[in-house]
Parts: structure tokens; sequence; C-alpha cells
């Protein structure tokens, strides 16, 4: 993954700077607030929210503990761009890095993050991308940290699998349908994650949107 290009945001078709405009139509304020609810972050803590995008999730971290610190890392520095803008409106600090998922040693350290939160990026990627950004997440969290993750999870009715369809468009049906199988939670957990647990899932008009929770060993 370090090596190659990346899944732009709103995948092969739509420009970038319609991100937050689209993304709008997946409740997207509900299953935030829900992320950063099981985040939960304390002052002091190193929060890193990877493929950061435009910054919506990280500026919200933000608001609700000034004493975190707050790192939103993403390998587009055009959406960066947009995440600093953001986080000026809202009076908030967080630090934005170029970067990509499976490079977090590389880019933070070993054993130096709290939290590692992550939204709408493991289902862009292909299957053998998503173990390596997962074991990048875990080596990088301190032993007993916690991933929380909020992506397209198992598409569980008929509705919510034709909705979804609208997503494996944009992003390619290869690298989306391990996660409308339900195969994330089983990736967390080879990636050394434990107490692995789906608790909650968001239907929208994309597909259902699920918010996992798990520590490191």
């Amino acid at each position: 993954m370090s090596e190659n290009t990346f899944t732009p945001a709103l995948g092969r078709f739509a420009p970038t700077r319609f991100y937050d405009a689209v993304v709008a139509v997946t409740r997207e304020r509900l299953w935030r607030a829900l992320a950063a609810m099981y985040v939960a972050p304390r002052p002091g803590d190193v929060i890193v929210d990877v493929g950061c995008g435009t910054g919506s999730l990280a500026v919200l971290l933000a608001r609700v503990e000034p004493g975190a610190r707050i790192v939103g890392l993403d390998p587009d520095p055009d959406v960066l761009a947009v995440a600093r803008r953001k986080a000026d409106a809202a009076g908030v600090t967080a630090h934005w890095q170029v970067g990509m998922g499976d490079s977090l040693v590389e880019e933070l350290g070993a054993d130096s993050v709290d939290t590692v939160v992550s939204s709408l990026v493991l289902h862009q990627c292909p299957i053998a991308v998503k173990r390596a950004v997962l074991a990048s997440m875990c080596a990088a969290l301190r032993p007993g940290g916690k991933l929380v993750i909020a992506d397209y999870g198992l598409q569980r009715t008929r509705l919510m699998r034709l909705a979804f369809r609208t997503v494996q468009f944009a992003d390619g049906r290869e690298d989306t349908q391990p996660n409308a199988d339900g195969a994330l939670p089983g990736l967390m957990t080879a990636a050394g994650f434990r107490d692995v647990r789906e608790v909650e899932v968001v239907p929208t008009a994309t597909g259902s949107i699920s918010v996992y929770v798990a520590r490191r060993e």
C-alpha cells in the first residue's frame, strides 16, 4: 500500500471536493457521533484517525476533548488541506500528516498511540491491504490500546445489499465485497486484536455502516 496509489475518498468517479456533500447521505452525523462515543477521548490521549479524509471525525474528537492529541493521517494532501480549514473554522487543534495506513509505525512509532480510529477506509482496500492496515494499527497501539472502526460491514438485508451496490460501483466489487460479507471482525482478530465487537449498525442510503471496537492484546 505504501508504494502504491490510493483510492480517492469518493472512489473512482467523483472529485474529492464533493466528499462532504456525498457522505452526508450516509447518516454521517449519527455514525460519527457513535464512533466518537466509543473512542471516549481523555486528556492526554494520543488518538490517530487513519484515512482521516476531510477531517470531520478528527475535528469532532478535538471538540469533545481539547486535551487529547488528535492526529489526522491521510495519503491525500488535497483532503488534508480541507481538514486544516475545517479545524481552523471550528477553533480546534489537530495535527495533520500525510501518510499511509500500513506504515503507522514508521510514521508515529510502535506502541505510541492510545486509540486508533478509522472511518470509511477499509472497504476501499484490497484484502491484502486491509490485513496490512489492521496489522499496522495494532503495532502502533500501546498494549491494551483501543481500535474503533466505522465502515461498511455485513449487509444483512436485501435492501442494504441493494443500497451497497452504489458503493461497489464507485469503489469496485473486489475490494468492497469482503466488508459486505462480514469479514472485518475476523480480519481484526487475525491482526492481533481481542474483544472484537460490532457495537452499532446504522442503515443508510448506501448500505449499513457498522461500528467495531477492539483492544490490542
